[in-house]
């Protein structure tokens, strides 16, 4: 049965909201002062699936990828520039503000750039014809939506979507539902398969003949080499990093630059600088072009890397990589005295454990960088309440047309 609702305000998810008498309705795809029909939406109570628009916003433009209210990649399509950016910067601030955090929050930083580097693309047989899907995920559902382009995807990923149903096909005989990680390289399209299953020594060598004939980097299964005919690399300032089998980079070449700039502009005139979870060292090696690093993440591949690449970079300053399980064993204030600036970007369940041994140090300048508000709130929360003030909040924007943003912070002692 369906009923007809009044949509209010746009969610952190993206999500159209209807307050009602009975609690806020969700509705993905709706926009504030529409009025639309709806119906129930299968387990979710607080839920509904948008069936048609009967008063549209003037807000309202047309999405730019066919596939978008089915694909459940992106949130927002179809909202105005202006209105979407400026419900992006909202997100933070009310996230702040809900905390009791009080600070200067700059505009938003639109980092898409070209588009994303890194895409991963699933593949499923469905049907009684076994019929080959291969696309993203459908919105909160593990139906999969095939996709012939994506206009968030960079130039360098252009082949990406082909490759990943050349290698589905390949691997039709495992009949194992496959998850294809792709990232573009400076060496060409860098691809880890994941579900597959231990392979035959005959599809093993078809996916060597294709990683030769799609002309590929290098192609990997659950992180061991299958074929290689290029080194993986990507530019970091002026490194130049191997990456491991399905590293992790930021989203966009655009992103991880703007963030990288905001993280050096914070860090200053500092000499002695620790960049926790510091991946690949998107950042530990931009600074150690002016400063003494010591990077820690818990990722050996990823310490490995990084620190091959600043052993091979002429004019850095020592950069001492160390791997490391910050979540249980955070850097303490004892450690900490050692430096004048702290950089700190976890993943997206934040770094409560180092924030409180932060808020326990004298560090003078503490930078981070989070994927997401709420716990950068919560971990903000702790430093102010140790003795930091926040001065300065930067939303970056590289997840475009998503409720996703980065923000980058400064705090001093």
């Amino acid at each position: 049965m369906s009923e007809r609702l009044r949509i209010d305000r746009l969610g952190r998810r993206g999500d159209g909201v209807a307050d009602t008498q009975a609690g806020p309705i969700y509705v993905p795809y709706a926009l504030p002062g529409e009025t639309v029909q709806v119906e129930a939406w299968p387990g979710d109570a607080e839920r509904r699936r948008l069936v048609g628009i009967v008063g549209a916003s003037p807000e309202r433009i047309a999405p730019v990828c066919a596939h978008f209210g089915s694909c459940g990649g992106c949130a927002v399509q179809h909202w105005n520039a202006a209105r979407y950016r400026d419900w992006k910067r909202a997100v933070v601030v009310e996230t702040l503000a809900q905390a009791g955090l009080d600070a200067e929050v700059d505009g938003l930083i639109d980092a898409h750039g070209e588009g994303r580097r890194r895409a991963v693309f699933h593949a499923r047989r469905r049907g009684a014809d076994n019929n080959l899907q291969v696309g993203f995920a459908a919105l909160r559902a593990h139906d999969i939506v095939a996709i012939e382009r994506c206009p968030v995807l960079a130039p360098s990923l252009a082949g990406a979507l082909d490759a990943a149903r050349a290698i589905a096909e390949v691997l039709a005989p495992a009949r194992k539902p496959l998850d294809i990680q792709v990232t573009a390289s400076d060496g060409g399209l860098d691809i880890d398969v994941r579900g597959s299953g231990p392979l035959p020594p005959a599809l093993s060598g078809n996916l060597a003949q294709l990683t030769e004939r799609r002309r590929l980097a290098r192609l990997t299964r659950h992180g061991d080499l299958v074929a290689q005919r290029a080194s993986p690399t990507v530019s970091m300032g002026r490194a130049r990093v191997a990456l491991p089998p399905g590293a992790f980079l930021q989203a966009t070449e655009a992103g991880e630059e703007a963030l990288a700039a905001l993280v050096a502009e914070h860090a200053g005139k500092a000499k002695a600088i620790t960049d926790l979870f510091c991946g690949l060292g998107p950042f530990a090696l931009r600074l150690a072009e002016r400063a003494r690093v010591t990077a820690l993440d818990g990722d050996a591949e990823a310490i490995a890397a990084l620190t091959r690449a600043a052993a091979t970079t002429s004019g850095l300053k020592p950069v001492d990589a160390q791997a490391r399980d910050l979540f249980r064993r955070p850097l303490l204030a004892a450690e900490l005295k050692a430096f004048d600036a702290v950089i700190f970007d976890p993943p997206r369940q934040g770094a409560e454990a180092q924030a409180r041994a932060l808020a326990a140090s004298n560090v003078p300048l503490v930078v981070a960088v989070s994927c997401h508000a709420g716990t950068f709130a919560r971990d903000a929360r702790i430093l102010v309440d140790g003795g930091y003030r926040l001065t300065r909040v930067t939303p970056v924007d590289q997840f475009l047309y998503s409720a996703h943003v980065e923000l980058v912070a400064r705090f001093e002692k």
